[in-house]
């Protein structure tokens, strides 16, 4: 949970500035030491956190429709690309109903361990990924950024940032479908149904950083959103976000 709400708002750009200077201190003493060709290999090396990245919150925002689960683990791949990820096998962490075959999104991820963009372990296995709560700090973007949510004030307050933190799963909080409650609009390639898909809070909070129920503490199964639509899953904290691991 959060230590200090400030400070969050730089937790990615502090993380970034230390590894730049660490960088930089290491490039100068391999200068000292070897040839030019020597410290270009060393800061090289030194830059690409990326390699351990195996989970991360989509930067980009969507409607429920994203081309079902085939499409939505195809953006899932080309972030990760983006990233410097993209030699893994990825997968979004979404359930579908499949013509009453169910496909659960925690049978989807692979077994674990996974790390998050800023090279901090997200969870070893399924087992303690299903015992976690919301943490902005850990649910980040594959570009190392929290997702605004109600740690930054966004909600109830000056309305700026806006709260996006609430996340498509379609999920109850096991990464099982849900199936008498909510949709996944159409197995996630409607934009009009309503009601919309189950979502978890990245931040772990409800309203003015409430989180004395677990619908608010979720990170997979808080409740449903409004509906398919951008503007009815924005309604009450999103922006058609959702999760994306590494199977292998």
């Amino acid at each position: 949970m959060i230590k200090n709400i400030v400070s969050i708002q730089t937790f990615a750009s502090r993380s970034r500035a230390i590894v730049a200077c660490a960088v930089a201190a290491c490039s100068i003493s391999a200068c000292s030491d070897s040839d030019d060709d020597a410290s270009d290999d060393s800061t090289t090396e030194a830059l690409e956190p990326s390699q351990d990245l195996s989970f991360f919150v989509t930067s980009s925002t969507h409607d429920g429709d994203l081309g079902g689960l085939e499409g939505a683990d195809e953006i899932c791949q080309e972030l990760a690309d983006a990233a410097g990820a993209g030699d893994k096998d990825w997968a979004a962490y979404l359930s579908a109903e499949n013509g009453g075959t169910p496909i659960h999104a925690r049978t989807r991820i692979g077994d674990g361990p996974w790390y998050n963009a800023d090279g901090v372990l997200v969870a070893e296995d399924l087992e303690g990924l299903h015992l976690l709560t919301g943490d902005p700090e850990l649910f980040i973007t594959e570009q190392g950024d929290p997702v605004n949510g109600q740690w930054n004030a966004s909600n109830g307050m000056n309305g700026a940032p806006i709260n996006e933190h609430d996340i498509m799963t379609g999920s109850d909080s096991q990464g099982m479908l849900i199936l008498d409650m909510v949709t996944t609009c159409e197995d996630w390639t409607s934009n009009t149904l309503t009601p919309g898909p189950q979502v978890g809070h990245t931040d772990g909070m409800g309203p003015m950083m409430n989180t004395s129920e677990a619908r608010f503490t979720s990170w997979n199964g808080g409740h449903a959103a409004q509906g398919c639509s951008a503007t009815d899953l924005a309604a009450r904290g999103g922006s058609g976000r959702f999760y994306c691991f590494a199977t292998n």
